[in-house]
């Protein structure tokens, strides 16, 4: 990939100098040795400036970075650092080894927020950590992942707990002077060439005169301009768009003001900005993009952008859909039908009026791309789906759940057999396990073992660390834990100007001793904060308990516009001030990152309560779990695949009661299992609990190989990317040949259709003798199909029964066999099938077509059924 990022240089001594290229490149947020390099430089400014390098730079005083230089151990640490990060940049990576022919082309990972560090707030929670942990191990894998985002000039928000429990969300201006960012800049056009689209960029600038990279974006009735810019994470650049300029109208410059804030005209205006203008900041860098990522169905406009590219070419849009297609993955995060996008057709009119008016013959075209007929609106996750070859949900169970939500999308057709497969969420592992267990298992695993981490067989060298290391690490992340509990509720006390004894008390809060449970999340409803609240007596008698006392962190935002949301938080700060519970239930405010990462690193017992199937996937527990923390979850998202009945506990209820009857199940549950398995396992055996660590192990080993981010880019390259690089490359050799070819046959196929007809089905005769001694009596069904002007081996014929079987009915499809041509366009086909198969009350026979070219067996949602 062909990029370039010039980082404001910060004066620093000639023998530092490189500290400055290291604090504008956020590797150093997951490499130990560098965070400890910039905190010895000023440990307290180092915490005041949330551990953010180029703030610290300019801020330390210039004696002390003087002193520093002239400090031979200090320079021996920074040159090892240097070389550190020089050795990181440079090795051979995975991507390289696997697929060095693909090094070139790019990925485009469009997001509408990125969590990379708790210094650069443009994330909300967990699809925003994801991201941000995707792109830190694109970068540890080689892949040639470029991310694009908005630059939120406000972040998400402050939040604050106010003396009553309510959420106050404070606004924060960042000075970008003093983050890891900088201005992007355009190359030559030499260096712009695409994998399979023509920039329609402006002139970039020349290699010696770099300018800074503005580009425009049509939105609505007028035109907003965007400065590109960049942060840099490991190897991976990230494109920020930013609309706070001086061109721009007061309420365009709000646009990237706020991460979803404002209504439906300012949330429909910023996926313009960031679909449209992603791509054209793609085109504008010169970076030739062959596969394009979209993150939720936030980025989908991008597709419009890529359409339009073709159209422009020449292209027909029937092609032009395939070329897109080809090239583009989806990932949907959603369970819920009310958290997909969708606008008023009015309003979508109005903000793609250029587009329109540009091209008065295709608005139905494009309309219909994302058109939710239930809804009667335009709906983002449609237009995802109708644009993107390849689908996936987050977790083995999100997965199934996508397919029943988008089940009508593929005609009559099993829900197994809807294309949409799932990549299952994991973590960054060295963003999120505790440097000091890094160092521990540094001495007991092979030498690279971080590089081979997927690998599960490296992590049974946790059967050779001693039990009372693992638990005195373990004891010493708690006691950090509770210290900066400690530190967090006494600001909420002294900004409410509460007196000095009030203060004080709180230094008694928390018992490093005691087991310890924590819950931090997006207060949403359906995750169920106040699950734990259901009987106070017996959560009283839980917590109180002289001989094995429990305790609970809580911690989470509600967005602004969330009423209930925030009422959870009210709830459970209302709990925490009653004298039962004062000091042994808290809830800290302003969850993020930082607060996050020493969560996950010092409880004991990480908890997950939501509504099944609401949870996609959950990232949380994964972070706990490779730390050591047990998880104790209803089976939702990840946990329902991760969960072996050994490495953690779970929260059980009849998953088809009404939503009454599983609170009541699961509160239950929660409640039995803290008083008869947890809380006794951890008192098991006095100070030192060798059975909980074994525990801790056990689900170590058996969980951190799988759920982190390594294996999901690994998956996401292997099962998407590269197909989708390779798709692409075949679609547009020889002037776009075989997407014409495709387009074409589609739409023969949906204009000739309406001809394709199962004229006849025969349930046949039995053989009259088994086939198998052990095998039932078997019959030969047929069936006689009309085609039409159809090619009949363009179409797959099928008889479909279900069987019992010991997880429930399963679909069962039998390929029919042309046996007879009647004429030219009638054909009878023939299965062999059990005996006791009646049609229509026991199988059905289908035609749908089918194509080499296709990406999955239903890319047409065309079936006949009879």
């Amino acid at each position: 990939m062909h990029t370039l990022f010039r980082a404001r240089q910060i004066p620093l001594p000639a023998a530092l100098v490189r500290l400055s290229e290291l604090a504008h490149n956020l590797w150093y947020s997951w490499n130990d040795s560098a965070k400890s390099l910039f905190a010895e430089i000023d440990a307290t400014l180092w915490d005041q400036c949330q551990h953010n390098p180029v703030r610290l730079l300019i801020e330390a005083p210039n004696e002390k970075l003087e002193r520093l230089a002239g400090n031979g151990d200090f320079l021996r640490r920074y040159q090892a650092v240097i070389q550190q990060y020089d050795a990181y940049m440079e090795r051979q990576t995975w991507f390289e080894r696997q697929y060095p022919q693909h090094v070139h082309q790019a990925v485009a990972y469009f997001s509408a927020e990125f969590g990379f560090h708790e210094l650069l707030p443009i994330y909300s929670g967990g699809l925003g950590v994801l991201a941000g942990d995707h792109c830190k191990s694109a970068s540890d894998l080689g892949v040639p992942l470029v991310g694009i985002g908005l630059l939120y000039k406000k972040g998400y928000f402050n939040q604050k707990i106010d003396n009553r429990g309510g959420q106050q969300a404070e606004n924060v201006v960042y000075d970008f002077m003093k983050l890891p960012i900088g201005p992007a800049y355009a190359l030559d056009s030499e260096s712009s060439q695409e994998c399979e689209e023509p920039s329609s960029s402006p002139d970039a600038a020349t290699e010696t005169a770099p300018e800074e990279l503005y580009i425009t974006v049509p939105v609505a009735d007028r035109t907003v301009r965007l400065k590109v810019w960049q942060v840099q994470v490991g190897r991976i650049p990230v494109y920020l768009l930013d609309a706070d300029l001086p061109d721009n109208s007061p309420w365009d410059r709000e646009l990237t003001g706020q991460l979803y804030g404002g209504n439906q005209d300012i949330r429909i205006a910023q996926e313009v900005l960031l679909g449209v203008g992603g791509i054209r900041a793609l085109r504008a860098l010169g970076i030739p993009t062959g596969a394009y990522h979209i993150n939720e169905g936030h980025a989908a406009f991008l597709s419009f952008e890529r359409l339009r590219e073709q159209l422009d070419q020449g292209l027909p849009f029937h092609v032009a859909l395939e070329v897109v297609r080809a090239g583009t993955v989806f990932t949907t995060h959603t369970p819920v039908p009310a958290g997909h996008d969708a606008f008023p057709l009015p309003m979508f009119d109005y903000y793609f009026s250029k587009l329109f008016a540009d091209y008065p013959g295709l608005r139905h075209d494009f309309t219909r791309l994302g058109f939710d007929e239930r809804k009667q609106a335009f709906n983002m996750t449609h237009l995802a789906m109708n644009t993107a070859a390849l689908r996936n949900g987050v977790s083995k169970l999100h997965g199934h759940v996508s397919r029943e939500m988008f089940r009508e999308f593929h005609g009559d057709i099993d829900v197994n057999e809807v294309p949409i497969g799932h990549i299952t969420n994991g973590v960054h592992l060295n963003t999120w396990l505790a440097p000091e267990l890094k160092a521990l298992f540094n001495r007991f695993f092979p030498g690279s073992w971080q590089q081979h981490q997927t690998n599960p067989d490296m992590w049974s060298s946790l059967q050779i660390v001693p039990n009372e290391s693992l638990w005195n690490i373990h004891s010493g992340l708690k006691k950090r834990l509770i210290g900066l509990a400690r530190d967090n509720l006494r600001e909420q006390r002294r900004r409410s100007s509460l007196p000095a004894d009030k203060l004080a008390e709180v230094d008694g809060y928390l018992s490093e001793q005691a087991l310890t449970v924590g819950f931090a999340r997006r207060f949403a409803t359906y995750k169920r904060a106040r699950l734990l609240f259901n009987d106070l007596n017996r959560l009283d008698r839980l917590v109180n308990n002289p001989e094995r006392p429990l305790q609970f962190i809580f911690a989470g935002k509600a967005h602004p516009a969330d009423q209930p949301g925030q009422d959870m938080i009210r709830d459970i700060y209302q709990v925490s001030q009653m004298d039962r519970f004062r000091g042994k239930i808290v809830i800290l405010e302003n969850y993020d990152i930082n607060l996050a990462r020493v969560l996950v690193q010092g409880v004991d017992v990480w908890l997950n309560n939501p509504r099944r199937p609401y949870e996609a996937s959950g990232t949380s527990g994964q972070k706990a779990a490779m730390n050591g923390v047990l998880n104790f979850s209803v089976l939702d998202g990840w946990w329902e695949e991760g969960y072996d009945g050994a490495n953690g506990w779970s929260i059980h209820s009849n998953d088809k009661s009404d939503p009454e009857t599983q609170d009541r199940e699961n509160t239950q549950s929660l409640y039995h299992v803290l008083e008869h398995e947890i809380v006794p396992l951890y008192y098991s055996q006095g100070e030192f609990p060798s059975p909980w660590v074994d525990r801790m192990k056990h689900s170590i080993r058996t969980l951190s190989p799988v759920y982190n981010t390594d294996r999901m880019v690994m998956d996401y390259t292997n099962g998407t990317y590269v197909p989708s690089l390779v798709r692409t490359q075949r679609f547009v050799s020889n002037h776009y040949e075989e997407a014409t070819k495709v387009a074409d046959y589609k739409k023969f196929v949906r204009s000739n259709w309406q001809h394709v007809r199962v004229l006849e089905v025969n349930d046949g005769l039995t053989t009259g003798r088994q086939p198998v001694p052990s095998m039932a009596p078997t019959k030969e069904a047929t069936a006689t199909v009309h085609f039409g002007p159809m090619w009949y081996r363009d179409t797959a014929v099928e008889l479909v029964y279900y069987e019992e079987q010991p997880d429930g009915w399963r679909q069962v499809v039998v390929v029919m066999e042309p046996t007879r041509h009647l004429n030219e366009n009638t054909i009878v086909y023939r299965a062999v099938i059990p005996s006791h198969l009646r049609h229509g009350s026991h199988f059905s026979v289908r035609v749908h077509p089918v194509s080499a070219n296709f990406t999955h067996r239903f890319e047409l949602p065309l079936v006949k059924a009879y």
